[in-house]
């Protein structure tokens, strides 16, 4: 996948040489507020395999629990309290927990923002573009109805940055689609069970409709389809093991799956240690840009059967490392240890 706004390969070895010869021993404070999800759970292992990989971290401090934006502002003024060397943070709210960022910033301690964007100037932010994510992903659904007919929109969590660039993106789409309708639009909460039953309630309505668009809780919804003997309307989602392994096995099942790894953890710990080392980057944010993969074409095809690896967990994204940014290799992202595991 491409990176916008990255160091190349030679400053970031550069970096790395530098950092080895330093021999730091770095603790990184890491606050994420999303258990139970696939992604969430992939973009901790990989932040515990970068952490492991760069030889450059003596610990992890780790709040990992569902919790809202109040919730991971305690955990953030307690990582501040623990004297953490850098933070990495998936956001809950950016306006939820500005105050906190801005506290770190005032100790000295470097705060890097994963997955979603913050609106803290200080942060630095390394991030899946969320909006192209779902621009993609919608034109390509829009266009395979024929560009007119009914979809439902399922998001993530309400309130998230990566859902509402998400958002823009999707009505970006649908702007240049008048006559697609959306049908029914439910917030998910990037859950793979509450998602399930929203597609399944919608489906016993009878309500036809011509396809779907999901924010990363896919292969639930291709579950529904196939054991509600509904119609296999097309279906995007996101380069999850079991809906890339969907769209190459299930017959007569059209769909796209849009890049977003959730290694852009393990990004964000080289992030935090190229700051602790001195080598801040040019740009206050990097994004990574997108792929799609649609199984309608040839190229789609082999591009999804080169990417399938069923031996991953099916809520993990395939893209489980990130050129220029991760180390690891994928035996230490699939075991999940940190330093001192």
């Amino acid at each position: 996948m491409r990176i916008l706004k990255t160091m190349g390969l030679a400053a970031l070895g550069a970096t790395m040489l530098a950092g080895a010869a330093a021999a730091q021993d770095y603790t990184i404070g890491v606050s994420n507020t999303v258990q139970g999800n696939g992604w969430r759970e992939e973009m901790i292992c990989a932040i515990k395999a970068q952490a492991l990989a760069s030889g450059k971290v003596k610990s992890l401090n780790i709040a990992h629990r569902n919790t809202d934006a109040a919730g991971q502002l305690e955990d953030l003024r307690n990582l501040i309290s623990a004297k953490v060397d850098a933070i990495v943070v998936n956001p809950a709210d950016p306006a939820g927990i500005q105050a906190a960022l801005a506290e770190a910033a005032a100790a000295g301690i470097p705060v890097v923002a994963v997955d979603q964007a913050v609106t803290e100037p200080s942060a630095y932010i390394i991030s899946n573009n969320q909006e192209e994510y779902a621009y993609l992903g919608a034109k390509w659904l829009f266009e395979t109805i024929g560009g007119k007919g009914s979809v439902v929109y399922m998001r993530g969590a309400a309130g998230a940055s990566a859902d509402s660039d998400r958002d823009k993106g999707f009505k970006r789409a649908l702007a240049e689609f008048p006559d697609v309708k959306v049908a029914q639009e439910v917030f998910t909460g990037w859950q793979q069970d509450q998602g399930k039953q929203q597609i399944l309630d919608y489906i016993a309505t009878g309500v036809p409709f011509d396809g779907i668009w999901t924010s990363g809780i896919d292969n639930v919804i291709v579950d529904a389809l196939v054991e509600s003997q509904a119609t296999l309307v097309p279906v995007v989602g996101a380069d999850n093991a079991g809906f890339v392994g969907q769209l190459n096995s299930v017959e007569g099942l059209k769909g796209a799956a849009v890049t977003n790894p959730g290694s852009i953890g393990g990004a964000g710990v080289t992030l935090a240690i190229q700051i602790l080392d001195g080598q801040k980057p040019a740009e206050q944010t990097v994004l990574v840009q997108p792929e799609l993969w649609e199984n309608v074409t040839e190229e789609g095809k082999a591009k999804l059967k080169a990417a399938a690896d069923p031996s991953l967990s099916p809520e993990w994204p395939v893209s489980i490392s990130i050129p220029e940014w991760t180390t690891y290799t994928k035996d230490q992202i699939v075991a999940c240890k940190g330093p001192g595991e």
